[in-house]
């Protein structure tokens, strides 16, 4: 049989029908699960087949509207609300203690959630606010919550693979600088590192975890509306003198073609061959790969910094 081919124009709903089978009887859990955002459409996509679907955010009322249009259109779907705050290491781990709470085993993790693009911020923990969001609130689960034998993680990232100015990434976690900071530059090295941690997690799992990273594409989400993110996406021109999508210089999906990616890398059997490898329009391409964002050394550098930052080893069983 031929593997499923799948396009820029391909959809969520599509590309989970498609992985059916994959998907049933599973248990998800996804970050960033907001309305008008790609982690709800793949949620949306997912619960139509899987036994549980975790969706989580940090806003509760936003969280129970996401979970009542789920349930109004899917009946039958099981749905769980987990508040969680990427943006806090103490947050992250009263998280991972709940989901260990669970009868049921997690057997997905997608990690779609992100800070706003914005001016400098630092979190709780003194971390830059893209960075301990994307990558660093995102990693520690991995240690906090004990996946099951071949669970899978995949960090969702825009463009980072590509880009020059993410070549600091190894170090930059540990040391925020305001006067050093540069938005785009931060969204950059937070998505380089999503990247790298999934190259590295799955050489150090043992196979117990695979982990990869995507490319959605451009979608006009919720995220790039807020106001504070429009003058960094306009300097790049992403959004043009309005705040619309510009068409300009590039091709923009709509939600469901963006969150289609997500389902892939989630539930393709094929991606079991090619561990931490990185994909756009729901297929492998690691030949897209910046070298910055896929050299051996940065992961390494990047996972022990990290370490460092959440006090924490990871060490997985064999």
């Amino acid at each position: 049989m031929s593997p499923p081919q799948f396009f820029f124009t391909t959809t969520a709903e599509e590309v989970a029908n498609t992985f059916a089978n994959e998907i049933e009887g599973k248990n998800v859990l996804i970050t960033g699960t907001s309305l008008n955002g790609i982690g709800f459409e793949a949620a949306r996509a997912i619960a139509k087949h899987a036994n549980l679907v975790v969706i989580t955010g940090y806003n509760e009322a936003r969280l129970k509207l996401s979970e009542e249009a789920l349930t109004n259109e899917i009946h039958t779907v099981k749905i769980r609300r987990l508040v969680l705050d990427l943006s806090s290491l103490a947050a992250v781990r009263k998280a991972a203690a709940e989901v260990n709470t669970y009868p049921e085993p997690i057997h997905v993790l997608i990690h779609n959630a992100a800070a706003t693009i914005g001016p400098f911020k630092l979190t709780v923990d003194g971390l830059e606010s893209q960075i301990a969001t994307a990558h660093i609130g995102s990693t520690l689960p991995l240690h906090q919550a004990n996946p099951p034998q071949a669970a899978r993680v995949h960090p969702a990232t825009l463009r980072a693979s590509s880009s020059p100015l993410a070549k600091a990434t190894a170090s930059a976690p540990a040391k925020p600088s305001k006067e050093a900071y540069e938005t785009m530059d931060a969204y950059y090295q937070a998505k380089s590192a999503m990247v790298l941690m999934a190259i590295e997690l799955s050489k150090r799992s043992n196979g117990r975890i695979n982990g990869y990273s995507l490319e959605p594409g451009l979608i006009h989400t919720n995220m790039n509306q807020k106001a504070e993110s429009v003058a960094g996406l306009q300097a790049i021109g992403v959004l043009d003198a309005n705040g619309n999508p510009s068409s300009d210089r590039f091709q923009w999906k709509t939600i469901p073609q963006g969150a289609a990616t997500i389902v892939a890398a989630a539930f393709d059997p094929s991606l079991n061959a090619i561990p931490g490898a990185y994909l756009a329009d729901s297929t492998a391409a690691n030949d897209k790969i910046a070298a910055h964002s896929s050299d051996n050394a940065n992961a390494k550098k990047l996972w022990d910094v990290t370490e460092e930052i959440v006090g924490e080893m990871f060490v997985f069983d064999e």
